[in-house]
């Protein structure tokens, strides 16, 4: 009588797939073995398609790390779609990634992405070096590059944390795409993408300090997605009255990607309401 897991349950077998040596990319893996499963390998339908738009995304560093933040409003031509959308995530211990475009194809590219670093990491024992991890998310972009053809593009904007730089006071480090997968390190230490950008670049231009503390990076990063929302009808400012405050994550060599609480959030957010009462201009 068998009693082996085999013999009692042949089907439980995993295929040879999972036991064939190949790629350390999860992303390899399901293009050969799963296409339809990836954000890319899905037949586009005809004609234009209506979908929710995340819009503004801001990232700036700081002495010791890098502060990335994202309004929470999603909108459809022009219809709020949702007040509460989630646009900024933890990818891994030391980097988080923001999205702007449509909010589904990016959502579910980002996703593959946190799987895709930490199955790397799983299988070479080391996770992937910053630059890495930004080339990866790059072609994972370039990837979409028919369904943003379409007009359903995916604009994402990287931050994470390098910890092997020889500086740790500028180990921060922010990058962002076009639509073709181009990616472009940001030199002056801030970057915003999405339909708010300009007016989110402009404040942090004047905000911006290289020498600041992380609280009052994250003061800098709020106070420039006031500014977008203000100027910008698809991005959502402060609204104490629903209690939605926008999604920061910190990201540094002691703590690394950390997700800020929203009590902590919501007393900044607060103080840039209070303040622009008396000077509205900022």
């Amino acid at each position: 009588m068998d009693n082996s897991s085999t013999g009692r349950y042949p089907a439980a077998a995993l295929p040879s797939a999972y036991l064939t040596p190949g790629s350390s990319s999860f992303t390899d893996f399901l293009r050969a073995q799963a296409p339809d499963m990836l954000p890319s390998g899905r037949k586009l339908p005809e004609g234009t398609v209506q979908a929710p738009h995340g819009t503004t995304i801001v990232a700036a560093t700081y002495k010791g790390g890098v502060v990335i933040a994202g309004d929470r409003r999603a909108t459809m031509g022009n219809v709020i779609a949702q007040r509460d959308m989630k646009k900024v995530f933890v990818t891994d211990d030391h980097s988080a990634v923001g999205i702007a475009g449509t909010a589904g194809i990016a959502i579910e590219i980002v996703r593959l992405y946190t799987v895709e670093l930490r199955h790397y990491e799983k299988i070479e024992g080391v996770p992937l070096s910053l630059d890495g991890k930004a080339n990866r998310l790059s072609a994972m972009i370039r990837g979409n590059l028919d369904a943003a053809m379409a007009g359903l593009a995916v604009v994402p904007l990287f931050a994470g944390y390098d910890t092997s730089a020889t500086d740790s006071d500028r180990a921060g480090r922010i990058v962002s795409y076009d639509v073709t997968g181009g990616r472009y390190e940001e030199s002056q230490g801030y970057q915003a993408v999405g339909s708010g950008s300009l007016f989110a670049k402009s404040a942090l231009k004047k905000l911006y300090d290289p020498d600041a503390d992380v609280e009052a990076a994250i003061r800098s990063v709020v106070e420039a997605l006031y500014d977008a929302a203000d100027d910008d009808s698809a991005t959502g400012g402060p609204d104490p009255v629903r209690r939605l405050y926008p999604i920061v994550v910190t990201i540094n060599g002691a703590d690394g990607a950390v997700e800020v609480p929203e009590p902590q959030v919501a007393t900044i957010a607060n103080a840039v309401v209070e303040g622009r009462r008396s000077r509205p201009a900022g």
